[in-house]
């Protein structure tokens, strides 16, 4: 078992945790990031809306990111967290690697996960034409033929979201009730309402070609907009005591606008406190979180040297 002594340990590697660390680096602190390798966005051709770098690939993206945060002396450590717990005043860090980090704080930046609905197909297209947000995706299946899964009450509303980008658009409410006025909503703008339920989604040449419905029969469409619920990846972090937001979207940290959670020394970025944020925000929201850390560490480090030399006299 090898320990690593770092002032601030990143749980996860994505934007937001990347972000950060670059930040703490440049801060001259000792960071160590450990990260997984599982990016939520893995399954994307390109990250869009993140300026000067529309369309990246998400993994090229982090591996740049990497280089960035190791040229200013952070450290990245590959693996999985079994657990995490205070420990003399700060933190211990337990992964699966064989290498734990001891640190003064620690900053959850672990993403979510996306819940899908148990229908055969999803899973194998996901993030490709299998899509749930439209700003990330809304461009590349402009003017195609779009379904709607619905998976709970926003589901309707979602589906306006996506007739800005193409004109055909069909709801399949999937069993699901939706008032008599959010369905006249899609009916006025020209999406069609299916009440067949979809059982699998069908693929061809590496690309959806459409959804099976439970009466046999076969919609044609080019790409299945799915909202999902989503749950903060909070996998060996338990022992921190962690307060969690729960909502009809999923489950996420809950922190306050500076990115404090209940657990003082502890704080959350990105997608972990906020599952709706792009790219581009979570890497802007791990960077100020961590403009936030490092400065109230500063503060912190002077009142304890104020107080060393006043016991002194």
């Amino acid at each position: 078992m090898t320990t690593r002594d770092a002032e601030i340990v990143v749980l996860g590697g994505g934007s937001a945790g990347l972000s950060a660390a670059l930040t703490l680096a440049r801060a001259r602190r000792r960071v160590v990031v450990i990260d997984s390798g599982e990016p939520r966005n893995a399954p994307a051709e390109g990250a869009h809306g993140l300026l000067g770098q529309e369309g990246v690939n998400p993994i090229a993206l982090l591996r740049k990111g990497i280089e960035e945060v190791t040229l200013y002396g952070g450290e990245i450590i590959h693996g999985r967290v079994t657990e995490a717990r205070p420990d003399g005043g700060g933190f211990r860090i337990v992964t699966d690697t064989g290498t734990d980090v001891s640190a003064r704080a620690v900053l959850i930046a672990t993403g979510t996960r996306d819940q899908l609905p148990d229908v055969p197909g999803l899973q194998e297209r996901w993030g490709r034409d299998v899509i749930h947000c439209p700003y990330c995706h809304g461009w590349e299946i402009r003017d195609r033929r779009v379904g709607v899964l619905a998976t709970g009450p926003m589901s309707a509303l979602q589906a306006l979201m996506f007739n800005q980008w193409t004109g055909d658009v069909q709801f399949f409410p999937q069993g699901l009730d939706y008032s008599d006025h959010d369905l006249a909503k899609l009916t006025a703008v020209g999406i069609r309402v299916e009440t067949r339920t979809i059982v699998r989604v069908e693929a061809q040449d590496d690309r959806l070609t459409g959804v099976h419905l439970a009466d046999g029969s076969t919609v044609t469409l080019d790409a299945l907009v799915v909202p999902t619920a989503t749950q903060a990846r909070l996998d060996g972090l338990d022992g921190l005591g962690i307060a969690i937001t729960e909502s009809p979207a999923g489950t996420a940290i809950a922190v306050d606008p500076a990115g404090h959670t209940n657990v003082s020394g502890v704080w959350a970025a990105g997608n972990v406190a906020n599952p709706a944020t792009q790219v581009s925000e979570a890497a802007a929201n791990g960077a100020r979180v961590a403009m936030t850390m490092n400065t109230e560490l500063v503060f912190l480090d002077a009142d304890r040297a104020v107080a060393e030399m006043e016991n002194t006299r």
